[in-house]
């Protein structure tokens, strides 16, 4: 029996980068003498073990061969006659199918290292095209490995095009699509992620409605960039510098859906583009399965960004108002997603990177303001029933449009 290194934790080390998870294969043995062995078997359709001491994963080595449609559509064979490099050939990428051995030296038959050496993220072999994920496994890490100057070989980035058209992506599950994007969310540059499936034909089968935003115009004088889909990525973008909470990104991925059903004859401008992406939202999250959280501030960072953006031509009533539709005084980490949202649209856009945006803070306060008004000192004066919460609004209306005047007045001064 030989134990062997795999997969992230060796292409991580190699790159200096922290080892987060270590995998192993073992080659030459078999799932009884794992378990004698006193190594717990886990997963339903491979051996799968996990370690007695480090919980570690040890799999046994194996091959694939297709059998089916979509990505679970595969025959597994483990037995003792399969070799490492055996094991090795059915990986995605050549960083991803390197090995170490116990003693430490590196087993690497198809060019991994070459490949991490080179930044280019290159298939293995055509037996890649036979697992429709492997399409976003890719773009995801394009996204994660951009900032280390990676990019996706040209023969590799073809091979994902074929797999496109010809109908694999089609049998990918919402679930796993969904854990994709939410891992790309979190890498350094996610707005490389949708690039790449768009580069490959993938995002308008996966995501239509970001898909049809790029090639849509925007007015100049505030877009410098014009496009709008250039313009959802740059926002994402400039987000992710600010967090790594996948509703705040998705929201500010999706703030501007809506401008790509603007009628031709309306274009450039977007009137009511705010609704028309709102609107969109229930049924996207649905169908993507958006956790509850996400889809409700993707919602209303859709709806209400232009809210922000305008806060100081506001009347109090409304801005309390929208306080209220997006649940900032009930969730008060809502307000803060969406706050970076907004100011990642303004700052989204070529040459506007570093505009000030006052109104992110303007709307903190206001909401610090409306929590501090409760209803037990309008209880203690008599009042019951509805007049509380009339009064309550009364209170935090009058509250922020002292915010308000005070801001006016220091810019005044």
């Amino acid at each position: 029996m030989e134990t062997y290194l795999v997969g992230g934790a060796v292409r991580d080390e190699l790159l200096g980068l922290t080892i987060k998870d270590r995998d192993w294969v073992v080659v030459g043995t078999t799932p009884q003498k794992m378990i004698d062995a006193g190594f717990k078997q886990v997963g339903a359709d491979f051996p799968v073990f996990l370690h007695p001491n480090t919980k570690e994963e040890y799999a046994l080595a194996r091959t694939e061969r297709k059998s089916g449609t979509g990505y679970k559509g595969f025959e597994v064979v483990f037995d003792q006659s399969i070799t490492l490099e055996d094991d090795l050939l059915r990986r995605d990428l050549s960083i991803n199918a390197i090995a170490k051995s116990q003693d430490g030296r590196l087993i690497d038959p198809y060019q991994g290292v070459q490949d991490l050496n080179d930044r280019v993220l290159r298939h293995v072999s055509p037996a890649f095209s036979e697992d429709p994920l492997r399409v976003l496994r890719v773009a995801r890490f394009a996204a994660r490995f951009k900032h280390l100057g990676f990019s996706v070989h040209p023969d590799t980035l073809a091979l994902m095009t074929e797999m496109t058209n010809n109908g694999e992506l089609e049998h990918l599950v919402a679930e796993r699509v969904w854990s994709e994007m939410s891992r790309a969310l979190a890498s350094k540059n996610p707005e490389e992620f949708f690039y790449c499936l768009r580069q490959v034909g993938a995002l308008k089968l996966i995501f239509p409605e970001l898909d049809r935003l790029f090639g849509v115009p925007q007015p100049e004088r505030w877009h410098p960039e014009v496009d709008t889909g250039v313009h959802a990525l740059l926002a994402l973008s400039y987000a992710r510098s600010q967090t790594d909470d996948e509703a705040t990104l998705m929201a500010t991925l999706c703030h501007d859906l809506g401008k790509g059903l603007t009628p031709v004859d309306k274009l450039p401008s977007h009137i009511a583009h705010e609704s028309r992406g709102a609107d969109l939202v229930p049924a996207i999250a649905k169908r993507m399965k958006w956790p509850t959280k996400t889809a409700r501030l993707v919602e209303n960072v859709a709806r209400y960004h232009t809210h922000c953006h305008t806060i100081t031509q506001l009347k109090p009533k409304t801005i309390l108002k929208l306080l209220k539709n997006i649940n900032a005084l009930r969730q008060p980490e809502d307000l803060h997603g969406f706050i970076i949202a907004c100011q990642a649209d303004a700052r989204g856009r070529t040459g506007f990177e570093a505009t000030p945006y006052p109104q992110g803070a303007l709307l903190q306060s206001m909401a610090d303001a409306c929590q501090q008004v409760s209803a037990e000192n309008f209880i203690a004066q008599g009042l019951t029933g509805k007049a509380i919460g009339e009064a309550i609004d009364k209170e935090r209306s009058h509250l922020i449009g002292e915010i308000l005047a005070n801001h006016s007045n220091e810019l005044s001064d």
